[in-house]
């Protein structure tokens, strides 16, 4: 609440002053101008400047290693984005902030593109946490079987918080009843990039058949992405991972991986004791010798559970933001992927 209090403060004289600069005439954009686009998470804008190229100005308004369950948007992020072209998000509940950003620019001529509204999920996206697959559970449910028997039954019990239940999703002023971590499936990606793709063209229709041209060899990049994604776990010798928190539940249903989450959905998502004595005897059962951490959350939970079982630690990206050293190693969405898959066939063979 403290932060939408304070999100909300700076709303008022913002609107005034954006008021005043929409009263300066604005010339059309032509044919050869540049779009320019701001987005949140990373892919978004990897995808914009694949298919844009030249023609677009593209750059994410989350800072290097920022969470994307916990980011606000400061003073300066909303002018600049009251300069922008389009506004590319995912929507599917993950950036809290997107719906007063649109009160706030509603007299800019900023196009607010939700590329997960292109995303047809399947009826089980809408069910993102199995009780068998994810750790956490609600205070004084009785044991991991019992939470097997329940995942037959009454789906609303497992959906989201799990043990912290639903108070985390208001706290953090998200509501994750779909998993909106579709980046992270390379066919879902395509239907972001088509999205992202229509809304360049309504922009600069003149630039439609290049824009078309670009999509369609990233999409082709996406598909051969899938398709190693699909080699990696038909030979693993198990199926079990665990993770910091509950991103990767579209590999779950895509190539049946099993993720052993730590925290839920969201990061803001803490496991209570119990949940941290599951995880580790569910690490013994099936003999899991890797925690696997991400690249712009460090968890004093995983850093217990790895203790714990003698585990080793990996990073598995989970593409939200990148890191100051993925930038200067010029890393992106399809290296990056790449170096998941190896991670992970690792971890599914150890």
């Amino acid at each position: 609440m403290k932060k939408l209090f304070v999100f909300i403060s700076f709303l008022l004289p913002l609107s005034l002053f954006l008021s005043g600069c929409n009263n300066e005439e604005t010339p059309e954009q032509g044919e050869d101008q540049t779009v320019k686009v701001y987005t949140t998470v990373y892919p978004l804008q990897y995808f914009t400047e694949r298919i844009g190229g030249k023609y677009v100005d593209v750059q994410t308004i989350y800072p290097p290693g920022a969470d994307e369950h916990t980011f606000e948007p400061s003073q300066k992020d909303m002018l600049e984005l009251a300069e922008a072209d389009a506004f590319v998000y995912i929507g599917l509940g993950l950036e809290g902030f997107v719906e007063n950003a649109k009160k706030t620019l509603e007299n800019e001529k900023v196009t607010f593109v939700a590329a997960g509204d292109h995303v047809e999920l399947n009826a089980g996206d809408h069910d993102p946490v199995h009780a068998d697959h994810d750790v956490q559970t609600h205070e004084g449910e009785a044991d991991h079987a019992e939470a097997e028997a329940h995942e037959h039954g009454d789906k609303t019990e497992h959906t989201e918080g799990n043990a912290n239940s639903g108070s985390h999703a208001d706290d953090d002023g998200h509501d994750h009843d779909v998993d909106p971590h579709v980046w992270l499936d390379p066919l879902y990606s395509i239907k972001l990039a088509e999205a992202i793709k229509e809304a360049l063209t309504e922009k600069l229709p003149g630039q439609a058949s290049l824009f078309q041209e670009n999509f369609d060899k990233l999409a082709g990049e996406l598909d051969e992405l899938h398709q190693d994604f699909e080699k990696v776990v038909e030979t693993a010798s198990h199926k079990e991972i665990i993770v910091s928190h509950a991103a990767y539940g579209y590999w779950e249903k895509r190539y049946g991986i099993e993720q052993l989450s730590i925290s839920g959905i969201s990061t803001a998502n803490e496991p209570t004791q119990r949940d941290l004595e599951k995880i580790i005897a569910l690490a013994d059962e099936h003999g899991l010798s890797y925690v696997l951490t991400e690249q712009n959350v460090s968890s004093k939970f995983s850093e217990i559970v790895q203790k714990e079982i003698g585990a080793e630690t990996m990073t598995l990206h989970n593409l939200s933001t990148l890191t100051e050293k993925d930038i200067k190693a010029q890393e992106n969405y399809l290296t990056i992927m790449k170096k998941n898959i190896e991670t992970l066939e690792k971890a599914l063979n150890g």
